[in-house]
């Protein structure tokens, strides 16, 4: 009846002690269908050595709108059996729609000379002055 009741106290431990881990970071881009997944992102000794960057560049040309970060039931799995050593991870980022229609379309823009810094200083003045108004981004851009 001990051995019962200490296993089932080790399976209800390791089940308790296997939490998900899930990160999720969201530019404010509008995101596209174009999805970029790695299941198996090398992480090292419990996530203490993280794993290489994910180069996106050619699959996302529009930037990103979303990256998640993971450690699915297998990562961990995977984890637990190598003692924390090698602990992958799962991540998944999402590419962002092109956003040149909807910033011309708002005419978010303050230009400034580009030769000029008082330009410059009176374009951001600008800028953050109609941010503040209006309640959304002013983008400032160089003639």
């Amino acid at each position: 009846m001990l051995r019962t009741r200490s296993n089932l106290a080790l399976v209800l431990l390791l089940a308790l002690g296997t939490a998900c881990y899930h990160a999720s970071i969201e530019t404010g881009a509008t995101p596209s269908t174009t999805i970029v997944r790695k299941g198996f992102a090398s992480s090292w000794i419990y996530g203490l050595v993280p794993p290489s960057t994910l180069s996106t560049a050619s699959q996302c040309p529009n930037g990103v709108a979303r990256v998640e970060t993971q450690l699915t039931f297998v990562n961990q799995l995977v984890g637990v059996l190598t003692l924390g050593i090698y602990t992958p991870m799962e991540i998944v980022v999402t590419c962002a729609a092109s956003s040149s229609a909807s910033a011309a379309a708002h005419e978010d823009f303050v230009s400034f000379e580009a030769a000029s810094p008082i330009g410059l200083e009176q374009a951001l003045a600008i800028a953050i002055t109609r941010s503040r108004d209006e309640g959304h981004p002013i983008y400032i851009r160089a003639k």
